[in-house]
């Protein structure tokens, strides 16, 4: 059935007539702005996230870094070979030796000549392969000690000690196989030598559970923190933008926390002349975390780079891209066919 003509002009003039416009001529609606809660809670949890990539590098660092034993000892066997802490143990051997020899014999206006021999001695024995063997023992030691105490919560107030009869027996051992004099003669006693107090062991256990605590859980809560804000976000590119920019700028108080951390520990030292070795083994063992802050500095930058990149010039290729698949090539037109004159 077909419609009424006249039916037909009547909607078109309805469709003319003022105060009514039709669908086609109508403007665009322009589309509704996110909800500004979406924004502030975004920034939220992307601050943060931010926040908690520092801490938890160090959580992990010291919790996991630190204790492992083996992991510590190789950190801490080429310092043997460092000459500011070659001289530092030459020192405190020297005094060692020159202390126990007080308290056996009257050595006041002998310890002036005897000293410098007993020091040149400490000196040449840190050049030696017996002392690698004793700086390797003794770090394991000492860490193994430590550790134990850390992790034993019924061990309240005791103090750390370590009994040098391994360290001995080791060193007695490489001194015999290069055939030093007198070597068999060294006794190995058993002793326990001091190495925490017991109110620093106390502090330090408390201090250990919290950071063995916070590694576990600090880098899934960035994660989770990370990602939800990015979710949330009304302009994920932004909320990437920002979670980058923020990694970085987390990364750099992380080192300058570092730095810091040496400068207090080197001046709270009572002997300047140790300083360099105590330097040398905090820049040794803080190597990991420092490599760490400046990758998450690269990474941020890097991440916060890429998304202002493909922001800014991404809807321009796709654009371009779009034209070049969506155009058409039209074919020449054919010429009319002329007419013969007659």
């Amino acid at each position: 059935m077909r419609p009424d003509p006249v039916v037909a002009l009547a909607g078109r003039a309805a469709g003319a007539l003022p105060g009514r416009v039709s669908k086609r001529d109508r403007a665009p609606v322009p589309e509704r702005a996110p909800p500004r809660w979406r924004n502030v809670l975004s920034a939220v949890l992307l601050t943060f996230a931010c926040l908690l990539v520092p801490f938890g590098a160090l959580a992990s660092w010291a919790a996991h870094g630190l204790t492992d034993t083996g992991r510590y000892v190789r950190t801490m066997a080429p310092l043997a070979a460092d000459p500011d802490v070659r001289r530092a143990v030459a020192d405190a051997v020297g005094e060692g030796v020159m202390r126990e020899a007080g308290r056996k014999v009257d050595t006041g206006p002998l310890r002036g000549a005897v000293g410098p021999f007993v020091h040149d001695a400490a000196r040449s024995f840190t050049r030696t392969e017996a002392y690698r063997t004793a700086w390797d023992a003794a770090n394991r030691a000492v860490h193994d000690a430590v550790l134990r105490a850390l992790r034993d919560d019924g061990a309240h107030g005791a103090p750390v000690t370590v009994d040098p009869a391994p360290v001995i027996a080791r060193v007695k051992q490489q001194l015999s196989d290069d055939h030093v004099p007198f070597a068999h003669r060294i006794p190995v006693t058993h002793t326990r030598i001091p190495v925490l107090l017991a109110e620093d062991v106390d502090r330090l256990r408390k201090g250990y559970h919290v950071l063995d605590i916070a590694a576990f859980w600090l880098p899934p809560a960035t994660a989770v923190l990370a990602v939800a804000g990015i979710a949330v976000a009304a302009c994920r590119r932004r909320a990437v933008t920002a979670l980058g920019l923020g990694t970085a700028l987390g990364g750099a108080l992380l080192a300058l926390a570092v730095a810091i951390g040496r400068r207090l520990t080197l001046a709270d030292l009572p002997d300047a002349l140790h300083r360099p070795a105590a330097g040398a083994v905090y820049d040794a063992l803080t190597a990991t975390l420092r490599t760490v802050s400046w990758l998450l500095c690269v990474l941020g930058l890097a991440v916060a780079a890429g998304a202002w990149i493909t922001g800014r010039y991404g809807p321009r290729l796709a654009a371009r891209r779009h034209a070049r698949g969506s155009a058409v090539p039209v074919a020449d037109p054919v010429p009319e066919p002329t007419r013969a004159r007659a």
